[in-house]
């Protein structure tokens, strides 16, 4: 009994009697709770070093760990979707301030998005579980503080992966649909009642994939980057060598087209910041598979951050060779398939490799709505856990065939579908998606980080930014504060109700549930993160003790219910 291992995590080296006296004391408490006492069933020396550094943090072992370096990175770099994302979401910056917009904006945000990612990271080393940033407040606030800051933490969170899954299914749709109307010759236009219809298909079959086992999960993610890798050097070569009429490098760094109506003309140049925040975002994804990672304090870090960096550097000469190819961009804003990448495609390397590469985008963007709602989905199983979400014992059930949250699953997918609706609407609603996602995630971060800046709680994992901590992380919260500004103004002026920006009022409609649902019953029940595990003289136990007749204490068995 030389070793025990609080329920917080960290380690006090107690003589026998103050740990016999602790334990008791856990019992008698408990006791007066009147809980239900079980037998031990997993010992210390059974558990690996990441299943025993899960039991500190106060959680059970459930999903099998199969994730390796290669699908981890794999599953980093299909989340952010480079080529797709940006052939997407290309069209923001050439209406925000044109050519030099799309790649300034590229650089500057750019800069400012590996700064939260650099961070991100940081804090997924030192505590690796499925709940990502959203657990990390229980280690880094005030113990008074910690459940209101994980709660709007938690939210926050929650609806900016929503958000994100819902516009990488919409952009799928468009980019399907632009293909299709390629081939007819531009004969067939998409409507946008049917671009919801065909996203709302997309998700589903998304969702149904995400129904599988984690192996066969792990075995689909592995394959994804060296196709996203290929097709994105395969186009940027093309795409050289096929223009014929490239822009000069003094129109692609130096012209400012604003089409957006702003005055001065130069401010609607900073809405081309969503095209990288938008790409170089959802960056603790792979921290919510850290369950099912080998090593995770150290490949879910690792992970985020090389392939947050490629995305960097590599979103940032896409957008290059983009805009020297761009042709007349008032002509390519015009494209009735209103995917001005797609119609570059099109218009240099003809209908043929125009069609190819919109689907191989259309592919691409597939990965991050597979891999993304598997990390929605185990964020929403990781707060039933802890008992955040309302029916959270339905959401944490496990299936036993697959090992996996099927419940979390669906809700995580249906809710998807849903926010998309604001797309029968007109498509520039659409576009208050895009930004919900960008300020939700982002804020959802800059709090843990905040916290670790100002109540210096925080104890590094083996993955950690030394010096340069402190000044990373504060860039990253000054960039967050900055273009969370920019992403509530309308982007087109006069403001219409077609074109409203109207994601400060999913903001608000979110703020106003989560808000009011904490004052009518959360408060009473919410603690923050739960222990549902310890360690306590070797045996994994999950907060529940009683006593065996010879007075040891025992610990409770996995607290998982299985459908």
């Amino acid at each position: 009994m030389a070793d025990a291992i609080a329920p917080d995590g960290g380690r006090e080296h107690f003589n026998a009697r103050a740990s016999r006296r602790k334990s008791s004391a856990a019992v008698i408490a408990l006791e007066k709770a009147k809980l239900d006492p079980v037998d031990v069933v997993e010992d210390i020396a059974l558990l690996d070093e990441a299943d025993r550094r899960l039991a500190e943090m106060g959680y059970v072992q459930v999903y099998k760990r199969e994730f390796s370096w290669l699908s981890c990175f794999s599953f980093a770099m299909s989340i952010s979707g480079l080529f797709a994302s940006v052939a997407t979401t290309y069209v923001y910056p050439l209406e925000a301030g044109g050519a030099a917009s799309a790649v300034w904006c590229w650089l500057i945000s750019g800069f400012g998005g590996m700064c939260i990612a650099l961070s991100v990271s940081e804090l997924v080393s030192a505590y690796p579980t499925s709940g990502g940033l959203y657990f990390t407040c229980k280690y880094l606030a005030p113990e008074a503080w910690v459940p209101e800051i994980s709660w709007l933490c938690g939210w926050l969170n929650l609806l900016g992966q929503i958000a994100g899954v819902a516009s990488t299914e919409y952009g799928c749709a468009q980019l399907l649909l632009a293909a299709v109307s390629m081939g007819s010759g531009f004969v067939y236009i998409p409507t946008n009642d049917q671009t919801v219809g065909v996203m709302a298909a997309i998700t589903i079959f998304h969702g149904a994939l995400n129904s599988m086992s984690t192996a066969a999960l792990e075995k689909m993610t592995r394959t994804y980057v060296i196709f996203h890798i290929a097709v994105l050097v395969s186009c940027c070569i093309t795409l050289l060598v096929m223009t014929k009429n490239k822009h000069p490098s003094s129109y692609v760094w130096t012209n400012v087209l604003p089409e957006a109506g702003w005055t001065p003309s130069g401010f609607s140049f900073l809405f081309g910041f969503l095209s990288a925040s938008w790409t170089m975002t959802d960056y603790d994804a792979t921290a919510h598979i850290a369950e099912e990672i080998k090593n995770p304090e150290l490949k879910a870090p690792w992970a985020i951050s090389t392939a947050l960096g490629f995305t960097y550097i590599g979103g940032w000469l896409f957008t290059i060779v983009l805009t020297y190819c761009s042709g007349d961009i008032p002509t390519t804003l015009a494209s009735p398939i209103a995917q001005p990448a797609a119609q570059i495609f099109y218009d240099n390397i003809g209908p043929a490799g125009g069609i190819f590469f919109t689907v191989a985008a259309f592919i691409i963007l597939n990965f991050v709505g597979i891999t993304a709602i598997q990390a929605g989905a185990r964020t929403v199983w990781a707060y039933s856990r802890d008992e955040m979400l309302p029916l959270s014992r339905v959401w944490y059930k496990m299936n036993k065939t697959t090992t996996t949250p099927l419940n979390a699953v669906w809700l995580f997918t249906i809710c998807c579908a849903l926010i998309n609706l604001v797309g029968l609407g007109s498509y520039t609603a659409i576009a208050a998606i895009f930004n919900l996602t960008a300020i939700a995630l982002d804020w959802s971060y800059c709090i843990p980080i905040l916290c670790k800046m100002l109540f210096g709680k925080f104890q590094p994992g083996p993955w950690h930014l030394g010096k340069y901590s402190f000044w990373i992380n504060l860039w990253a919260v000054i960039w967050t504060l900055f273009v969370s500004v920019i992403f509530v103004l309308p982007t087109i002026l006069p403001v219409t109700p077609q074109n409203m920006n109207y994601v400060c009022v999913i903001l608000g409609a979110v703020a106003f549930f989560a808000v009011g649902y904490w004052y009518a019953s959360g408060r009473y029940y919410y603690t923050g993160p739960r222990v549902k595990a310890q360690l306590i003289d070797g045996a994994v136990v999950d907060g529940k003790f009683t006593r065996s007749a010879e007075g040891d204490e025992k610990s409770m068995t996995k607290s998982i219910t299985e459908s």
